[in-house]
């Protein structure tokens, strides 16, 4: 299966990136090795994780963040989409709202 991230994805990895190089320098590019590998794990392990917020919820190992993706079907086959790369510690409400908004709804 393909693994596609979408921007409001990518974004969300940036701005992860820049708060935990803000901690210690190095700590983004770990965090930022790590999400990539399990993003990447999906192309593998997709649809296997729960919902939540009408998305797939994959758990990260090593931060608190969740991946939240779909699974669609395009013209090159199965396709898992990353629409959000977030902060378990954030609102829940605010997880949602973004989610929405990355998925074009409102």
């Amino acid at each position: 299966m393909r693994v596609r991230i979408l921007t409001s994805a990518h974004n969300d990895l940036v701005d992860g990136y820049w708060f935990y190089e803000r901690q210690g320098e190095g700590l983004g590019d770990y965090f930022a090795d790590t999400l990539y590998a399990e993003i990447e794990s999906l192309a593998l392990y997709a649809g296997i994780h729960p919902r939540r917020f009408d998305f797939f919820r994959a758990l990260s190992r090593r931060f608190p963040y969740s991946i939240y993706y779909e699974i669609e079907q395009t013209d090159e086959g199965r396709e898992a989409r990353v629409y959000g790369v977030l902060d378990n510690r954030r609102d829940p409400s605010w997880i949602y709202n973004h989610l929405q908004e990355s998925k074009g709804v409102k």
